[in-house]
């Protein structure tokens, strides 16, 4: 007779784990980058907003995307952390975590009543999930991997590259057949924001949100401040329960009570106050990141100008390669510079959805940490960055040259 191997394999998995947990335990977990506390109220109430406000968008996942039942039945642990969920090692009781099986689904529903998953907020009731929303967290912070990969102390503002986003949405009820076999072709760590309006589909690549304090527009196509992008995404992303107009698009949501636009400052606030993360000094070749600034500054900086490395700061258009009037304009809505997509060769798909029909130049920070780049992410690395440029603008660069210029841009 045929031998099980199932109980052995699972009594390994566990016997791995354990020894993982343990010393965590008895030490807790290292951290690997320090943490900045909020230095004001203000900041600290957007903390708890970014970390834990759902804008009353439980009833949307609990009612109508019916998300609890999919993780009561169907999401273990190591399912949601195959996913790109992250659990929050502050916020884990692993001794009670533990005794909750934690190869189960009632180790997942022990991780909700935590309050552990990291932008996830659940309401568990005699082993029930009887009320599930999300917030800003969950796509906009992720974790050391201190214990385990995806298990952690939490770091706001840097992009969850891991999350499955549309993988995750094609779980869903509310979905057609159609919808969800695009939503699983959405690439790990992308989302795209548009997708519920005109059922188009061109991903974007989870962007940063720290070091955004001197950035005048934080998305892709300078459709607004921070705090408009924040309202569209709580109000027409999440289904927060809250007010957001925008006659450009055209989109005008009124719901009472307004549960987003009297947090909008202080979220706000918190985020400005989220700096660039410290680039690991053994991560890059000093000397030659001292030779790439020069091949930076000598090819880039024209459009990634200042501090805050991006001309959509500008107040007026600057044109300093001669390119057609077109390409380099100045756009009345945010008195920013924009660039059409064919001066930086980048797909024009996504640009031609939104009201600007152009991109941005993307302010460079910390990108040692969030690759793929570009907004669709078609650059897998800072090497494809520096070819990508070095063929659409002529730059002409040497070997030599392009391997110094990525060393200066794994140092920003």
């Amino acid at each position: 007779m045929k031998r099980s191997t199932s109980a052995p394999h699972r009594h390994t998995r566990r016997r791995v784990f354990l020894a993982a947990v343990i010393p965590v335990l008895i030490y807790g977990g290292c951290r690997q980058f320090p943490t900045v506390e909020p230095k004001t109220d203000m900041e600290r109430q957007g903390r708890d907003i970014f970390r834990d406000d759902t804008f009353g968008d439980d009833a949307y996942w609990t009612d109508t995307a019916k998300l609890n039942d999919v993780v009561q039945k169907r999401i273990r642990p190591l399912t949601a952390l195959g996913l790109g969920l992250k659990v929050d090692l502050g916020r884990l009781n692993l001794i009670k975590f533990l005794l909750h099986n934690p190869f189960g689904t009632s180790g997942t529903r022990e991780l909700l009543r935590e309050n552990a998953v990291v932008g996830v907020k659940a309401q568990v009731v005699n082993g029930k999930i009887v009320q599930i929303g999300i917030t800003c967290a969950l796509c906009h912070s992720t974790v050391d991997n201190a214990l385990l990969p995806g298990i952690g102390h939490r770091l706001d503002g840097w992009p969850n590259r891991d999350l499955k986003v549309g993988e995750i949405l094609a779980m869903l009820a509310n979905y057609t057949d159609g919808q969800k076999v695009v939503l699983r072709g959405w690439p790990t760590g992308t989302y795209d924001p548009r997708f519920n309006f005109d059922g188009q589909s061109t991903p974007l690549t989870l962007p940063p949100a720290h070091g955004l304090a001197d950035v005048k527009n934080e998305t892709y196509t300078a459709e607004g401040p921070m705090s408009y992008w924040n309202a569209y995404v709580a109000v027409t992303q999440m289904h927060g329960h809250g007010n957001f107009s925008d006659p450009r698009i055209p989109v005008n949501i009124v719901q009472e009570p307004d549960m987003v636009t009297p947090k909008l400052a202080a979220l706000r606030a918190y985020q400005h106050s989220i700096g660039i993360p410290p680039t690991p000094g053994a991560s890059y070749d000093r000397g030659a990141a001292s030779r790439g600034r020069i091949v930076f500054q000598a090819n880039c900086t024209s459009c990634h100008v200042a501090v805050n490395l991006t001309d959509n700061n500008n107040g007026a258009p600057v044109d300093p390669n001669g390119m057609p009037a077109d390409a380099v304009r100045e756009t009345p809505a945010n008195n920013g510079v924009l660039h059409a997509p064919s001066e930086t060769g980048m797909d024009p798909r996504y640009a031609m959805r939104t009201t600007q029909k152009a991109y941005r130049t993307t302010p460079l920070r910390a990108l040692w940490q969030h690759a793929p780049y570009f907004h669709d992410g078609s650059a897998k690395t800072l090497a494809d960055v520096v070819e990508h440029y070095n063929r659409v603008r002529n730059l002409n660069l040497s070997n030599s040259q392009k391997r110094d210029l990525v060393e200066f841009l794994k140092s920003l």
